[in-house]
């Protein structure tokens, strides 16, 4: 049956591969106005078109195709095709000048909010004196080692550069420093003392070092090597540009495990809440509930509005007449006449009639998953995210939300088969990882089912599957949303009422934005300081998505996480109200009595 079901998947996943071309609409506008003559192809085909006057444009695509657009004087974008994109509204920003990276061809730049926020989980990037930078994406060569690959061993700087990076030449000895002239190779002057004994040389000049944004040009001796994150070497003419005369001789980059570019961490090694080291105060300016149903949809103020549940049926079924069609009236009205009525029966059939409306869209199915979860009703939602792992095997998240949920429905070794079965096929490479967040989340949720459910759900002769180490206790907080087109500023608001803001959007995080849909997920966790105690407040913005429709958030909460006692609860909120910050919930956390 297992053999039944991996080819199933793989068959699945061949179909979504050749996917049936499909006409996709859509306006593209500066945020103000429509914009016309904006060119839009299929990178890696012949396929393009542009937009007409009133900024409209029609391509035909097929799942899996990356829509690249493009106008001068503004920045480029870059959108990928799912199963379920019908029509992209896009919005462009212009072309502003920055010390940002610089890319080439078709790739995004990135700002440097988002690299700060990538730096903590992509090796790749490299903190320097003028910010942070990406190796992938600048058009100069830049050779890197992360520090986890530095051996034990390994306490001489100087020898791991000179073992691990070709090309460079140390050169040490008593006097060396004093001896080492200016000239049109060096771009400095010697210098003298205790560390100018030593120097790394880089095209034939000796190199500088730029170590957590500071730069030194003597050799820094004083660099413990088991404290470095990771090392980057460019020798590149243009890559030192920035640097100025000093840097002729190339730059050697190293990071820290405490320096600036890594978030400190408190005295269990967890990371201090990010809030605390800005200087950002919340005002208080956030819309609750009631203000939020003052903007409801009519259909909904009718329902709500009604004194019997005979009344609420009728208001149902006129409006059923004109909205139908749509899948929000469809979830609003379910999730009304379950809630508020208690009828359960009346509102399983809502979904039983809509099932072309809702079975066959796997964002529709995930909104009514996420649902279902919050009322608890956790076989439904079983049967939910089934439908999504059949539309969807490709799609990472399918395993992650499916195993959750087999393990909310007491069946911790369906979770674990699932886990294992995700790993086979990133091992056989019918599947990729993404290492910057989504594989240490499925990680720790399966950390957590091995620890807590005390049973051998894994069971292997061929291969032992490798388990990190929990690296984290109290509460958790995982944030799924149904749409990955939907865009929103989440915002943490701790005890001292200061607060961190987390965008998700195309102008702010495009490569984060596309890493989801390359690897197809759509989550992010928060991790909430056990250090400061008291009432934290979850807010958040909704900015929209490309086809002007809601989407639904998923807010799953973990209390003690990784303990005996751990709970969890499930929040839901659909986004429909765009550019006002709304109340979503708060924490109440403990003072810790002991350690």
């Amino acid at each position: 049956m297992k053999k039944q079901l991996f080819f199933f998947a793989l068959f699945c996943i061949s179909l979504l591969g050749f996917a049936q071309e499909r006409w996709i609409t859509g306006t593209v506008q500066d945020g103000e106005s429509p914009m016309s003559n904006v060119k839009i192809q299929i990178i890696n085909a012949g396929t393009s078109t542009t937009t007409n006057a009133e900024g409209k444009y029609k391509i035909l695509a097929s799942t899996g195709d990356l829509l690249f657009y493009a106008s001068d004087g503004m920045e480029p974008l870059q959108i990928r095709v799912e199963d379920v994109t019908r029509v992209l509204n896009v919005d462009m920003f212009p072309k502003i000048e920055k010390l940002d990276n610089v890319t080439v061809s078709t790739r995004r730049r990135s700002s440097q909010k988002e690299l700060e926020e990538d730096y903590y989980f992509n090796p790749n990037i490299l903190k320097t004196f003028f910010g942070y930078l990406n190796k992938e994406y600048v058009s100069y060569s830049v050779r890197a080692l992360d520090g986890d690959k530095i051996l034990p061993g390994e306490f001489d700087l100087a020898n791991v550069l000179r073992n691990r990076f070709a090309g460079i030449r140390v050169l040490d000895g008593p006097g060396f420093g004093t001896n080492f002239a200016a000239g049109p190779d060096t771009g400095f002057a010697g210098t003298s003392g205790v560390n100018a004994g030593r120097a790394v040389l880089l095209r034939g000049g000796r190199a500088v070092f730029d170590i957590d944004g500071q730069i030194f040009t003597q050799f820094p001796d004083f660099i413990d090597v088991q404290n470095i994150e990771r090392i980057g070497v460019i020798s590149s003419i243009i890559g030192t540009t920035r640097y100025g005369n000093i840097g002729r001789g190339g730059v050697i980059v190293i990071n820290t495990k405490n320096g600036i570019g890594i978030p400190p961490r408190d005295s269990r090694g967890q990371i201090i809440d990010r809030a605390r080291l800005k200087n950002n105060f919340y005002d208080g300016k956030a819309l609750n509930q009631e203000s939020l149903t003052k903007n409801a949809p009519s259909y909904m103020k009718q329902l709500r509005g009604s004194d019997t549940f005979e009344e609420a049926k009728t208001v149902y079924e006129s409006n059923a007449e004109k909205y139908a069609a749509s899948p929000y009236f469809v979830l609003d009205a379910y999730q009304y006449f379950y809630d508020t009525w208690k009828n359960e029966t009346y509102a399983d059939q809502i979904i039983e009639d809509a099932y072309t409306t809702i079975g066959l869209n796997p964002v529709h199915l995930k909104s009514l998953a996420y649902i279902y979860e919050s009322q608890e009703r956790y076989d439904k939602a079983n049967d939910a995210f089934r439908e999504v792992f059949i539309l969807r095997p490709n799609y990472a998240q399918s395993y992650m939300d499916l195993a959750n949920s087999n393990r909310d429905i007491d069946k911790p070794k369906k979770s674990a088969i699932l886990y294992a079965r995700y790993f086979y096929l990133l091992d056989q490479g019918f599947m990729s990882a993404d290492t910057t967040m989504f594989s240490k989340m499925l990680n720790r949720d399966f950390n957590n089912l091995l620890a807590l459910e005390k049973t051998d759900v894994v069971k292997s002769k061929t291969k032992k599957i490798k388990v990190d180490d929990e690296d984290f206790d109290g509460t958790r907080i995982v944030f799924d949303w149904s749409d990955s087109e939907a865009e929103f500023e989440l915002q943490f608001v701790n005890p001292e009422n200061q607060f961190y803001t987390w965008t998700h959007s195309l102008e702010a995080s495009p490569n984060t934005i596309s890493r989801e849909k390359d690897y197809g997920y759509s989550t992010r966790e928060y991790l909430i300081d056990a250090s400061l105690p008291g009432t934290w407040k979850v807010n958040l913005k909704y900015l929209g998505n490309k086809s002007l429709t809601p989407a639904y958030l998923r807010a799953t909460i973990y209390h003690n996480y990784g303990t005996k006692s751990q709970s969890k609860e499930t929040k839901i909120f659909k986004l429909d109200i765009k550019d006002v910050n709304r109340q979503l919930f708060q924490i109440n956390k403990a003072a810790q009595t002991g350690t």
